[in-house]
């Protein structure tokens, strides 16, 4: 496996890869990374039998934006009943695999000419209650910046923000002594 590659998800997804989280998000240049789309599928091998998954949900002309995630932990995320209304609301089929709504997610970023549809947050782990606040606005006022954008619940998102540091600490530490996300998560 690639070591950049390596390091990059220990810092950017150790929350979905530990399961604390349902997914992250990372980007990744091209350029840095020749073989990209078979180092995924090499993930995808060694992992998918413990429930981590790797999509690229966009490519872009210069970098790769790619999903980790826990498959039932984000299916049951995303199945939950104030979740789904706001999926409905920008046009995700509902009741219908998670395999669709991740189609569904890579069209609206394709869709999507500066940033990230407001949603994403759902597929993220955000409270509806903060993705909804973010909306109405507007990305100001909020109670707390860390991760994301809290409009409600601040102290419980702090602990949260706190164990999700926790977590990616750990992770680059023992990635940083040599071993592999594949190694660590094989044996969980």
């Amino acid at each position: 496996m690639c070591r950049q590659l390596e390091e990059g998800l220990a810092f950017h997804c150790a929350p979905a890869l530990a399961g604390i989280k349902p997914a992250n998000l990372i980007s990744c240049p091209k350029a840095e990374y020749p073989g990209f789309l078979h180092l995924i599928e090499e993930y995808n091998q060694a992992l998918n039998g413990k429930d981590i998954y790797f999509q690229v949900v966009s490519q872009l002309e210069r970098s790769y934006l790619l999903l980790v995630y826990r498959g039932r932990q984000l299916s049951s995320q995303l199945r939950r009943p104030e979740i789904l209304c706001l999926l409905a609301q920008a046009g995700y089929p509902v009741e219908c695999p998670l395999a669709a709504q991740l189609e569904r997610l890579s069209q609206r970023l394709a869709e999507q000419k500066d940033g990230f549809p407001h949603e994403i947050g759902l597929f993220l782990g955000y409270p509806p209650e903060d993705v909804t606040g973010f909306l109405q606005n507007g990305g100001k006022n909020c109670l707390l910046c860390g991760h994301w954008k809290v409009y409600s619940h601040p102290e419980r998102a702090r602990k949260l923000f706190r164990r999700y540091d926790q977590c990616r600490d750990a992770l680059c530490r023992r990635v940083a002594l040599g071993m592999s996300i594949s190694q660590l998560f094989q044996a969980a």
